[in-house]
């Protein structure tokens, strides 16, 4: 198992009763709770949690986008990406997971960002394409019928920058370009690995799985049964399309809290994930899903599991159920942890170790027992052996 530290960073110190007025921390709500002082410690504190991880030995540390909420303060994770590509071990890899590529106005940009974190960190960036939640198509007034569309074109005009020599034109549907000439040129060639998080959109896995790309696919929000499923659908796909899939080409971003037993496990992590998915996870179906993002059978796949995502109110237990958080000492973990990747057949984890208003003290708490028990145990785990805890 490959394991990345991945943060979302969210405003932790928002109103606690700021959903007494308002529906969602998304799109709507006003941008006066946010206290530019507190604003600043929080990025502070969140990338020396970033560089805790690194020096832990996880892999790589992922950051990604989202505009104008309190869930994700990172409208621009390349400047994360930089912040940290001077700071961390030269052997840890850095994942934007993602750019939003179907609302930015001009994907060279991404490609040109994207090229310049390669070379600083010789190599280690792992570049994440995604569309987009619904609620940043609100946010950015873009028409959400034309995601995927755009998606693909600025995908196919980042690949054509990174690997074409220049300079040339684009004329294409959604953008025109007289000079595609990219300075500086990407590190890794022929590009960085791309990885594709998705909520479990069967056009999306499908692309991923194209033999042309092989990308990465990356469940996000999703329980446990959703995860089976798609984890399946790729690899049928790839079946389809003449190739066996590596369990390297899937993984898992999972919430998880580690402490020194089962109880106190659960009582350090209670409030804190409920905040993260009664308050900042929260949003309105029409902000989630709005007309035309999604096809009709992925609209149907999406709505049904949306009770699970984004509405209704959660308990830490119900999430434990239905395998959106995994919490507890570090042999619990390491057994869920060993069962789902029987089950689902990934090798990597994007692990979530803060989420909601979980504080420092808490977030290093865990990072640390994470990395020192449980990425051990699965990292030399023996097939058809449940992983332990090493002895002292």
């Amino acid at each position: 198992m490959r394991f990345f530290f991945f943060h979302l960073m969210p405003y932790a110190d928002l109103d606690p009763d700021y959903d007494k007025l308002y529906p969602s921390s998304w799109v709507t709500l006003p941008n006066s709770y946010y206290d530019p002082l507190k604003g600043a410690d929080l990025y502070h504190r969140y990338l020396d949690e970033l560089e805790y991880a690194a020096e832990l030995g996880f892999e790589g540390v992922g950051v990604n986008e989202h505009h104008q909420n309190a869930y994700g303060l990172m409208p621009c994770p390349n400047v994360f990406a930089g912040a940290l590509s001077r700071r961390i071990p030269d052997t840890t890899k850095i994942a934007v997971l993602g750019r939003a590529l179907p609302v930015l106005s001009n994907p060279l940009s991404v490609a040109e960002e994207f090229a310049v974190l390669d070379s600083i960190t010789r190599g280690r960036l792992i570049a994440g394409f995604v569309r987009g939640i619904g609620a940043e198509y609100h946010s950015l007034a873009v028409n959400p019928t034309e995601s995927h569309a755009r998606f693909h074109e600025a995908h196919d005009l980042i690949l054509a920058a990174w690997t074409k020599p220049g300079p040339f034109a684009w004329e294409g549907r959604y953008y025109h370009l007289p000079h595609v000439n990219l300075w500086p040129r990407v590190y890794q060639q022929p590009h960085p690995p791309i990885w594709i998080p998705s909520q479990g959109s069967r056009e999306t896995i499908e692309y991923a799985a194209d033999p042309s790309r092989k990308y990465v696919y990356l469940q996000t929000a999703a329980p446990a049964a959703t995860l089976f499923k798609t984890m399946q659908s790729y690899r049928d796909e790839a079946e389809r399309r003449g190739y066996q899939s590596s369990p390297d080409q899937l993984g898992w971003s999972i919430k998880i809290y580690v402490a020194e037993t089962d109880e106190i496990a659960r009582r350090e992590a209670k409030e804190h994930v409920e905040a993260f998915a009664n308050k900042f996870l929260r949003m309105p179906q029409e902000m989630l899903l709005p007309p035309g993002y999604t096809s009709l059978a992925s609209m149907k796949a999406l709505i049904n599991s949306r009770k699970t995502i984004t509405g209704g109110y959660r308990t830490m237990e119900q999430m434990i159920e239905q395998g959106t958080f995994i919490c507890g000492s570090p042999q619990t973990v390491i057994e869920q942890l060993a069962e789902y990747q029987r089950r689902g057949g990934f090798n990597i984890v994007m692990a979530g170790l803060h989420f909601g208003t979980l504080p420092h003290a808490l977030t290093k708490k865990n990072i640390e027992i994470f990395a020192r028990e449980v990425m051990p145990a699965l990292k030399n785990a023996v097939p058809g052996e449940t992983p332990r805890v090493a002895a002292e």
